[in-house]
Formats: structure tokens, sequence, C-alpha cells
């Protein structure tokens, strides 16, 4: 496999942490983008990555993150797109600002660090874009209307990318989530005895009988990033125990 270099957003978190771990692994050069530069920093050291400073939400930051990577480690080959937040709340009892929170950094964000790289894989006439969705956008999920409109919208935005770039050498794919233990699912029920609850029940539902890890989601990026998977692209990859099926 030819070294690349990635650059993985949301990348100190639990899933972005462990495919940084996979990408490195799979011998590619990681830039680790977190909103805290220490913490990207702190995932990036063992692997011989670099740290970047990174809020999807400011233009401006994403494309010194950007730039910041390609100066140090070369042009950027592979996109992760992990960075993400929600909090469990029905919809009824959402306001502007929560709308506004969700949407800008799992949909906004998603687009605008896309558009900042996609360019010069269109011109290389090389690039692995991956899009960390969830299964909430697949199929819905209760008390996450609007993070499960944003997951769904950020699927039909990579399938759109795939068919634009598919001729320039560069693949677009999304993969799924199921309920994955990290300190995002727990901050998720934000205190609130409905969505502490949902997530109790969680692991009963999946018939694997636990929910997953981000060791089980990093092998699946790391493939859809690879040389082998260059004639994939378009597609919505669940990684859930079978908690949705198709």
């Amino acid at each position: 496999m030819s070294e690349r270099v990635a650059f993985v957003t949301g990348g100190a978190g639990g899933i972005g942490s462990a495919i940084c771990r996979a990408l490195a692994g799979a011998g590619h050069r990681v830039a680790v983008a977190d909103l805290s530069a220490g913490e990207a920093q702190a995932v990036a050291s063992p692997l011989g990555g670099l740290g970047v400073a990174l809020d999807v939400t400011d233009p401006a930051s994403v494309e010194a993150a950007v730039s910041r990577t390609t100066e140090a480690l070369g042009p950027i080959d592979i996109c992760v797109n992990c960075a993400g937040w929600d909090r469990l709340r029905p919809l009824l009892e959402t306001d502007e600002e929560f709308l506004e929170k969700v949407l800008a950094v799992n949909l906004a964000g998603p687009i605008r660090v896309t558009r900042a790289v996609l360019g010069g894989m269109v011109d290389r006439g090389w690039g692995r874009l991956v899009s960390i969705a969830s299964d909430a956008g697949r199929v819905g999920s209760s008390l996450e209307s609007i993070y499960s409109g944003a997951k769904g919208g950020l699927i039909a935005f990579t399938k759109t990318v795939a068919r634009e770039a598919a001729r320039s050498g560069v693949t677009a794919n999304s993969v799924c989530p199921g309920p994955t233990g990290t300190a995002l699912l727990a901050g998720v029920a934000g205190g609130d005895p409905r969505g502490e609850k949902i997530v109790g029940s969680l692991a009963k539902a999946v018939p694997m009988g636990r929910i997953g890890r981000p060791e089980d989601i990093a092998p699946a990026v790391a493939f859809l990033a690879s040389e082998e998977a260059g004639y994939i692209t378009g597609q919505t990859l669940s990684v859930s125990g079978g908690l949705t099926m198709a």
C-alpha cells in the first residue's frame, strides 16, 4: 500500500482516535484534527503524526488546518469526516440554538471540510473521502430528530460527491456506526432519564449482544480509504452488530 496523507476530523475522540490508529497502522501519515490541539497531538504523537486544531464550524479554522497539514505532511489524499455532536431531546424540546449547533457540526462542518480538500484530490487524480454518518441517519432514532436529519443529509451529500468525483479517481463513502461506547455516547443522554433509559437498552437490542467499540468501526474506514477500495463509491456501510440490516 502506498503511503498517503490522511486528515481525520474529530480525531481525538473515541471513534476518531481509533480511525487514526488504523490509518497509521496501514502506513499512512495521519493528521489528527480536533477542537483541542493538545488532545489531537496526544493522539498523533505515538503515531508519528501531526496534531492540528480544528473547529469544523469555522471556515477560517478549516482552511488553516488543511494548510498546516499540507505544509507539514503533504497534500491530503484521505479525508475522514468524524467530528460530531448531539444530545438526546424530543423535537418539541429543541430550540434554534440547539438546531444550529447540531447542523453546524454534523452537516455543514463535513461539507466545509470536504470542499477544502476535494479540489486537490481531483487535480491529483486520487482521493478517498469517508463520512462518519450514523444509522440514525438511515432509519431514524428516538430523541435525535435533528441529528438524524443531519446525518441523513451527510449520507446524501456524500453520495452526490461520489457521483461528481467518480471519474477523477476520488471515492466517497459513508460509514454508519450503531451505538458505540464512547464519551460522546455517555454525554448524549445529558442527564435526561429518557435518554439514559434508551442508552441503557441499546445493548439488549443489538443482535450481537453488545454496543460497538471504536475498534469495530475503524477497520471499515481503513478499508474504504485503501487502494483496494478504488471501485467502491457512493456506498453506505452500517457497522452496528446487526442492529440495522440492509
